[in-house]
């Protein structure tokens, strides 16, 4: 898995519908994943912000290339790929609990 797939899945509790869509539940809606793309679009990127408020997180940025969600920080080219960068980190350390997933 790449990136974005993890964070769709981990973090947005997004399903692989089929091999190039996703199916948010929550929001009834299929999303498709070349059209998803968080690390280029702020919009995209921050979907991922507000999830990770609604979990508890606590977003904090310098406006340009930093993120921290809590006590998770990192950096990025861009705001877009900075958020992403954060969300992975915590995703992919696996450091949202089960029960959030």
């Amino acid at each position: 898995m790449n990136k974005t797939e993890i964070i769709a899945r981990r973090i947005l509790g997004w399903k692989l519908n089929r091999w190039d869509r996703w199916f948010d539940y929550e929001k009834g809606e299929f999303i498709s994943v070349s059209e998803f793309q968080p690390e280029q679009q702020l919009g995209h990127a921050f979907r991922i912000v507000a999830r990770m408020e609604e979990l508890g997180f606590t977003y904090k940025t310098d406006g340009a290339t930093m993120v921290c969600f809590g006590d998770v920080c990192e950096t990025g080219e861009t705001l877009a790929e900075a958020i992403t960068n954060a969300a992975f980190a915590i995703a992919d350390n696996s450091s949202v609990p089960d029960e959030w997933l």
